[in-house]
């Protein structure tokens, strides 16, 4: 059993990372962080889940034009679009709450190998067309795409997060945590 204090520490350290050194991502790797994409929890284990896999340097300068992050997308030797199945959901927000906790799962998971990743949402605009530059079916609907590779050096930043008193209520809202 993995301890309570490393677990949190792994959370706590993780950071989103934007530039990324040219090596590639070892498939033995890849598979390690879609494994853990694919135990996330999700309604009625319903798995409303669909990754694909992107290495190719054409595809992904393709999918770079769909969003301002463009050189974040063009320098990540691998991709990894994550879209909601449509065709094994129950109830839409509950299906996209599944799909958000695999990518967490897949952020998380790299990290433990030494990699570093970030989750682009501002691609959702163009969701459409990276449906098309993928090929995929109607009944995906994109929930973003995670940019994973080694970090470069100095491409990690601070965390800062808000105190918990600061978004907890005890028992009712408004009631202090503490």
């Amino acid at each position: 059993m993995v301890e309570k204090t490393s677990i949190l520490e792994i959370i706590r350290s993780r950071r989103s990372i934007r530039e990324f050194l040219v090596d590639t991502v070892e498939d033995s790797m890849i598979e390690d962080i879609l494994e853990a994409g694919r135990w996330a929890p999700s309604g009625l284990n319903n798995q409303p889940w669909h990754f694909v896999v992107v290495r190719n340097r054409e595809i992904a300068g393709s999918l770079a034009g769909c969003t301002r992050y463009s050189s974040i997308v063009q320098s990540a030797p691998l991709l990894i679009a994550v879209f909601l199945n449509r065709d094994v959901m129950y109830d839409h927000t509950k299906d996209i709450q599944a799909c958000g906790a695999a990518i967490q799962n897949m952020l998380l998971a790299a990290h433990g190998m030494g990699l570093g990743a970030v989750w682009l949402g501002e691609i959702l605009n163009q969701k459409d067309d990276v449906r098309d530059i993928l090929n995929a079916p109607g009944s995906l609907e994109l929930m973003a795409v995670v940019a994973i590779g080694y970090p470069a050096a100095g491409s990690s930043r601070s965390g800062v997060r808000r105190e918990i008193s600061e978004i907890t209520s005890k028992e009712r809202f408004g009631n202090p945590w503490k």
